[in-house]
């Protein structure tokens, strides 16, 4: 009996061990520092007017219910240090300017993307994180800052679930929530803060507030960690969209057996000329603006009810209410319509040499405007590219994103959903299909489609959008298109040297490396620093304090493909091998492709 109780004080003693050490981590995150640029440098990508629009305009997220005032009231668990100084947010890869002082579009001087809104039937201002937070870039060389607008963010946002690294935004915010909760001086300053002169009227029903949303927090964190939703890290830079949008809303909000393994983070794409394209996202699946920036805003946290108080699925026009903000997301994409792809900078990156560049050109039309430079017709008013697909087969790229896209499936049969009703909503089916709609199968692209479809209308409704105003607030009257391709789009590279790191799963560091075979390319590298390699146009890769390992080997970080060697068309093999001259004269042009000293080439 004696060995038996020895033994479970040791098991008890090793599992307070381990929580021990998962809550240090949790609270003390393994951040990299934070090192202040002397100088941000902006481009003429668009006007000042356009960038703070841009920056600062909310969409409707509602990040669990967490107040913007609560937000920029919190402190560090071990400190009376604020959770949102920038200095702070900024370790996490969130964007700040050392010379930023807070202002009417941005009273807590908060980093780009972290905005506020109040929702129709409430006063309260709750904190909006916004797509300019992930689609805003910035790159950093011998202390100077060049600000990629409309480039891809290299934040670790999305995961809540504990880790021994402990380095995500979402773990350390629950962190903060919770010595916050339960610290009882710490609440005192807290309420102080937020309450001002309201203090004893409204300090017991702030503690109330509170807790729902950090309960909401807590839940999201349980429920991924137990489930093992998200077993590939996604690091910097990175989130697996779709998969986590589909777990929100299908599984969260209607049945656990919905929840499926989401195993391909991708990057943040660039967001220059998107309004000109055929078919958005990663895998071509997505067709209308209005319809994208909707899943989008859904994906970061802005509210949907499927069922009312009792249970019960919502029908007709009761069909779904949600917070997203159908003019600010008109007027959000209406801004990118005036976006310019960056241009090399020469003061800070250093002159372009002309005559290589020029050689540079020839082996792009060469080698890569096959894929890359797409067909352009006029249509609804804008010019439309359209873009070529490469089916995975071909690009050889990891294949993840775009088989759990086609493969996973739902059972959405809970809402209840009449299919004669579906015909008329705004969806369009490519290819049309041959049989009924089985609701208790849905994919992710089409479940979505029809959850936005049902959104936007009663969204527009609810903003006064009248039939005249709608065609234009949809994104030049297309409709809600879908497709699942097993394929990844090949897109424009106006501004490519810009978006660091490559792929859609960002496993590939530079574009040197891009251009060369699979077995010269970096197996591991360091992520989440900005410090720019205008050489090989990538991120530094080397070890630095904190760093984020990228290990290609993992499912989902796969960097075969898109190779330049030897071999048959086909299989990851998309052209002749390059030698390393040629691969130079390459990456010269591409700095200059699409921009002014393009012209000035000989």
């Amino acid at each position: 009996m004696r060995i038996v109780y020895r033994v479970l004080l040791l098991i008890l003693a090793a599992l307070g061990l381990i929580l021990a050490v998962v809550l240090y981590y949790t609270v003390n995150p393994k951040l990299p520092d934070y090192v202040p640029v002397e100088q941000v440098h902006y481009q003429d990508q668009w006007s000042a007017a356009d960038r703070q629009t841009y920056y600062f305009t909310p969409q409707g997220t509602q990040v669990k219910g967490l107040h913007y005032d609560w937000f920029t009231a919190l402190e560090l668990p071990f400190s009376e240090q604020r959770f949102a100084t920038p200095a702070y947010l900024a370790r996490f890869g969130f964007l700040v300017d050392p010379k930023q002082v807070p202002t009417a579009q941005n009273p807590g001087n908060l980093p780009v993307g972290f905005a506020r809104h109040k929702n129709a039937d409430s006063n309260v201002e709750y904190l909006d994180i916004t797509c300019a937070a992930c689609h805003t870039g910035e790159l950093h060389y011998k202390g100077q800052a060049l600000r990629i607008d409309g480039g891809s963010a290299q934040h670790v946002l999305p995961s809540s679930v504990p880790t021994l690294r402990g380095g995500s935004f979402g773990q350390a915010l629950v962190a903060s929530l919770a010595a916050t909760y339960y610290n009882p001086w710490k609440f005192e300053r807290f309420a102080r803060q937020v309450l001002g002169d309201r203090y004893d009227a409204e300090h017991s029903q702030l503690r109330q507030d509170f807790k729902r949303s950090f309960d909401k927090f807590l839940q999201v964190a349980w429920n991924d960690t137990h489930r093992g939703l998200y077993p590939t890290e996604e690091g910097p830079g990175r989130t697996d969209a779709f998969g986590r949008i589909a777990n929100a809303s299908f599984g969260d909000a209607i049945t656990p057996d919905n929840y499926r393994v989401a195993n391909a983070p991708v990057d943040y794409p660039q967001l220059w000329d998107i309004w000109t394209f055929d078919w958005v996202q990663w895998n071509g699946s997505a067709q209308q603006p209005m319809a994208r920036n909707i899943g989008e805003a859904l994906g970061v946290g802005a509210t949907l009810t499927f069922f009312d108080d009792a249970g019960q699925p919502l029908q007709g026009d009761a069909r779904y209410p949600s917070s997203v903000r159908v003019r600010d997301l008109n007027l959000i994409e209406e801004t990118l319509q005036r976006l310019k792809p960056p241009t090399w900078p020469e003061e800070l990156f250093g002159a372009i040499d002309k005559p290589l560049a020029a050689q540079g050109r020839a082996l792009f039309a060469e080698n890569c405007a096959g894929c890359h430079v797409p067909g352009v017709s006029q249509e609804g008013g804008r010019p439309v590219q359209h873009l070529k697909m490469l089916p995975v087969d071909y690009i050889g790229t990891d294949p993840n994103t775009a088989s759990n896209i086609a493969d996973q499936r739902y059972d959405l049969s809970a809402l209840q959903w009449d299919p004669v009703e579906l015909t008329r909503l705004n969806v369009q089916l490519h290819p049309a299909p041959t049989e009924p709609l089985d609701l208790k199968k849905m994919s992710v692209a089409k479940g979505l489609a029809y959850v936005t479809a049902f959104v936007e209308d009663h969204a527009y409704r609810a903003a006064g959008v009248t039939p005249t105003e709608r065609p234009r607030l949809d994104g030049y009257g297309l409709p809600i298109g879908v497709r699942e391709l097993r394929a990844y789009k090949a897109r424009p590279l106006a501004g490519v040297w810009a978006t660091p790191p490559f792929l859609h799963n960002g496993s590939v560091p530079t574009i040197y490396q891009l251009l060369s075979p699979q077995d010269e390319r970096s197996v591991t590298f360091y992520k989440g620093t900005f410090n720019y390699d205008p050489r090989h146009l990538g991120f530094e890769t080397d070890a630095f304090k904190n760093a984020f390992l990228f290990d290609t080997k993992i499912t989902g970080n796969h960097n075969s493909g898109h190779e330049f060697r030897a071999g048959e068309r086909g299989n990851g093999v998309i052209g002749r091998g390059l030698l390393p001259q040629e691969r130079w004269a390459l990456l010269e042009y591409l700095k200059v492709l699409g921009g002014p000293l393009e012209q000035q080439l000989p």
